[in-house]
């Protein structure tokens, strides 16, 4: 088996090219954007450096094998031949996932049975619908793809954030959004409604340079050849940076603004972060430069009655337009109704994005003067 693995960062549909360039930044050779998220090649020390350092990907999956399969028995054949102990410890409970499209092999079902016989026959490992080894089989035109999970809970649990709101904005897409801003770690960030915090922390953490897995376990630690002590050493050569810009977020509810503040003592990152409980319509821009403004509003879908949002979006947009020139604003919202009722100056709007099982598209402006 060749050192260099392939390696297929999991992106939230519609930003695959900005986590391709989220990976780049970070040094990952020749990533490519492609549907569903970033190929990219590298050993295992790339794999746990993807897992912990990169922002945007949902998960990280390494591909062991793959291999045309007619039928269950070639299935069956060709999945003893891989070389399971090399990557899985026979000591450690592994489930198996499956899909399959436009195959021969049509029954998912099977193809789990019939890969989990082969590894627990080959290797000895038990087989559990509940472990935290997962290999997943992709059977597609009869090409069958075998890959390992190697991160166990998806990436945007960070670890350090148990209170979240109603409609919570993942950190992994919100991370991805900030970047499509233009935000690099420079400038304030403020969030008009703020919720449990996801956009000031996200970006409060970029501008200290913490790492975002800091906080949390994956599933490449009990994989074979797994090495604590290099990992440890990986973790400890973070360059951490002190901010010179803060973070600010409002909320009306004053259980979301206690929970923000909590989430970012949690993340090490309550320093540079201020929360309080305020209406859109008392929005002030902080002392000194202009930054960034970011807001995931209520949509009507889910929260709240989309007619009374529109005069939520215009107050919005009104106090925005009014009190701060020289800021960007980015806006997350499904409806472009409700975007446009801002009057703000938008710029082209990039592809939507599934979000909560919704589409959701950020708008963007410039400068406003």
């Amino acid at each position: 088996m060749s050192d260099l693995f392939d390696i297929f960062l999991v992106a939230p549909p519609g930003l695959e090219p900005v986590l391709a360039e989220e990976a780049r930044d970070k040094g990952f050779a020749d990533p490519s954007a492609v549907p569903g998220g970033v190929a990219i090649k590298g050993d295992w020390p790339e794999i746990w450096r993807a897992n912990l350092v990169l922002r945007g990907p949902a998960r990280v999956l390494v591909r062991v094998a793959a291999f045309r399969a007619m039928h269950l028995a070639q299935l069956d054949k060709r999945s003893r031949k891989v070389d399971w102990a090399a990557v899985l410890r026979a000591d450690r409970p592994v489930k198996v996932e499956a899909t399959c499209r436009k195959s021969k092999i049509y029954h998912a079902g099977a193809a789990v049975q019939r890969v989990s016989t082969a590894i627990r026959e080959t290797l000895g490992a038990e087989i559990s619908d509940t472990a935290e080894i997962v290999v997943k089989v992709r059977i597609d035109d009869d090409l069958c793809t075998i890959s390992l999970d190697t991160t166990s809970e998806a990436l945007h649990k960070r670890g350090h954030k148990p209170a979240v709101g109603k409609a919570p904005m993942r950190e992994n897409l919100a991370a991805l959004f900030l970047r499509q801003c233009g935000y690099d770690g420079s400038e304030p960030v403020v969030d008009p409604m703020c919720g449990s915090g996801t956009f000031p922390i996200e970006a409060a953490e970029i501008a200290a340079g913490l790492y975002p897995g800091r906080s949390r376990g994956f599933a490449f630690e009990g994989l074979a050849g797994f090495d604590p002590e290099a990992f440890e050493a990986m973790k400890a050569a973070v360059q951490l940076r002190t901010p010179e810009a803060r973070f600010y977020g409002f909320d009306r509810d004053a259980g979301a603004v206690k929970n923000a503040t909590e989430n970012a003592d949690r993340a090490g990152v309550g320093a540079y972060c201020q929360f309080a409980r305020q209406a859109v319509s008392d929005l002030e821009p902080p002392e000194g430069p202009p930054g960034l403004v970011i807001v995931n509003p209520p949509y009507g879908e889910r929260i709240g009655n989309r007619k009374l949002l529109f005069s939520v979006y215009g107050a919005l947009g009104k106090t925005l337009l009014e009190r701060f020139a020289g800021w960007r604003v980015g806006l997350i919202t499904s409806d472009g109704g409700l975007a446009k009722a801002t009057g703000l100056p938008w710029l082209p709007t990039e592809a939507p994005v599934a979000h909560g099982g919704l589409k959701v598209t950020l708008w963007r402006t410039g400068a406003l003067r």
